[in-house]
């Protein structure tokens, strides 16, 4: 970061964003477990406004803090992060003036788009995705379960405890119980209920068959609760043992993670968009794409100018509409 001097702006807000701003805030976001994307200037030709090394944050509801362009290369932006973050795939993205398209080749992994508002420069932007690691939950302190909080995060699991009674989150990927004991009945109802992908009770067949005997919610049967945990692979110690019960989780998880609402889960939904009437830009629809409701629709625009042209008279791009 050192000589790092240009300050950014947050979208819609008038304090200046420094790039420890927004790394600092990056890691908030991580630590709270919210999803969002990366973007990073790595080519910028005259004449723009961006400079290699500019950067921003983008939120999943469409949300911009920091600069990577003017507003027109910021909707494109926009549209082109909310589907990598969908995607869980790193794009890059290639914006060129008006037919600027014609002058380069794309290249595997890159998005190119024709943005006709920009100035007259070309921009290369780098968008990577950051979603949180899949949520481990251990119920208890016995040593299978300090050798899961141990190896677990080696191999890319966000581990936490999980005491009795507790919230058990809505992304939560596996809830392991190895107590031993105590409330193991709440809490295992509690995650059936909560539809974890996989739940797993540290136990022998015998004691495990009996904590399971009367266990059911609305129908739902105990045979959804791994018991004994892990697969069998002759596991003796508690690091063996918890080693099985990690290949256990990974080879029970579907082959790619579904996508849940942005609104009320960590992951998003690869976006909607919509074209700008005025310049025939694809715009995310998102509550911070400029938008104007008119007789119950709502129409999207890459920029001010856009959206001042549409309307000053609707009628005219409207009946241009195929």
């Amino acid at each position: 970061m050192e000589g790092y001097a240009r300050e950014t702006h947050a979208h819609g807000l008038g304090d200046p964003v420094t790039k420890l701003d927004l790394l600092n805030r990056a890691s908030d976001l991580s630590s709270r477990r919210v999803p969002y994307v990366w973007a990073t200037v790595v080519r910028a030709e005259k004449p723009t406004s961006a400079k290699p090394g500019d950067c921003a944050v983008i939120l999943a509801d469409g949300t911009i803090e920091g600069f990577v362009g003017g507003s027109c290369a910021e909707s494109s932006v926009r549209t082109e992060s909310l589907k990598a973050l969908g995607k869980e795939k790193t794009t890059t993205l290639l914006i060129t003036p008006g037919d600027g398209l014609a002058k380069y080749e794309v290249r595997p992994g890159e998005v190119s788009v024709s943005n006709p508002c920009l100035s007259g420069g070309t921009i290369e932007i780098f968008l990577e995705p950051a979603l949180p690691q899949p949520l481990m939950l251990l119920l208890g302190k016995a040593p299978i379960a300090s050798a899961l909080a141990e190896i677990a995060p080696l191999v890319g699991f966000d581990v936490r405890e999980l005491e009795v009674g507790s919230e058990i989150p809505d992304d939560a990927d596996a809830v392991i119980l190895a107590s031993h004991g105590g409330d193991e009945e709440q809490c295992l109802q509690m995650a059936i209920a909560k539809g974890v992908r996989y739940i797993a009770l540290v136990a022998s067949h015998k004691r495990g068959s009996a904590v399971l005997s009367g266990l059911a919610i609305d129908g739902v049967p105990s045979k959804l609760v791994h018991t004994p945990a892990g697969l069998d692979i002759g596991a003796k110690t508690p690091g063996e043992v918890a080693v099985s019960i990690i290949a256990e989780v990974i080879a029970s998880r579907p082959t790619t993670r579904e996508s849940l609402d942005p609104v009320d889960s960590t992951f998003t939904q690869v976006p909607l968009s919509a074209i700008d009437l005025v310049c025939g830009m694809e715009v995310a629809i998102a509550q911070s794409s400029l938008h104007l409701d008119l007789d119950g629709e709502s129409y999207y625009f890459c920029g001010t100018g856009c959206k001042k042209a549409f309307a000053a008279n609707p009628q005219s791009y409207l009946d241009r509409e195929p």
